[in-house]
């Protein structure tokens, strides 16, 4: 606790003087342009990685970076789905898996899940992974077959994505994109899932 104690004080002290205006209004109100779906996984630190700030994302966070489907409409996701396009009016929604995730892990090896029986429940939602499973890219390595079943949930979860009401509409009625990213924690790049094309490519070069 002492580290994230000494973190705060850091933060009080030589970060907030600096932006206290930017704070101030971010204290009445947001205004987001983007929803960033994410995994829950620690590594993934969106304005480390995109050089946002606070007031920029609207972030929802789950073990595999699911949009769940059939669940009787009660979870914090698709809630959190809802108000970011219906309330704050996001102009973007960006559904973002990574390398080594451990949800996919676990997906295609169930061993070890005896203990955690509402983890083992969740991967229900990844099953979708398997049907859009990517070809292999060489320049994965030996984590290339992980690494295209992590590729293909991200295009299964942005199918349950603009499957989402509240999306649809949006996206008939021009006003939010929808986007489908796979970040490399190795390499620190994002590719970006191309609907026509039906692959990946890179983000930015």
């Amino acid at each position: 606790m002492e580290r994230l104690i000494e973190g705060h004080k850091h933060f009080l002290s030589a970060v907030f003087p600096t932006r206290k205006h930017q704070f101030k209004l971010l204290a009445e109100r947001q205004a987001p342009a983007y929803l960033f779906i994410t995994c829950s996984d620690s590594r993934i630190v969106p304005d480390l990685i995109l050089g946002t700030g606070p007031g920029d994302l609207f972030i929802t966070r789950n073990a595999g970076n699911v949009v769940p489907v059939g669940s009787n409409d009660v979870d914090g996701v698709t809630a959190t789905i809802e108000y970011a396009i219906e309330v704050l009016k996001v102009k973007h929604a960006i559904l973002c898996g990574h390398s080594d995730c451990g949800a996919l892990k676990a997906a295609l090896d169930r061993k070890g899940l005896e203990k955690l029986p509402k983890a083992r429940r969740w991967l229900s939602h990844v099953e979708g992974a398997f049907t859009h499973r990517q070809p292999p890219n060489p320049a994965d390595g030996e984590h290339a077959e992980l690494a295209s079943l992590i590729r293909g949930n991200v295009v299964a979860q942005l199918q349950n994505l603009r499957a989402q009401p509240s999306v649809a509409r949006a996206v008939m009625e021009g006003r939010l994109q929808v986007h489908g990213w796979y970040y490399d924690i190795l390499t620190g790049r994002i590719e970006c899932w191309d609907e026509q094309q039906r692959t990946f490519a890179v983000l930015a070069v």
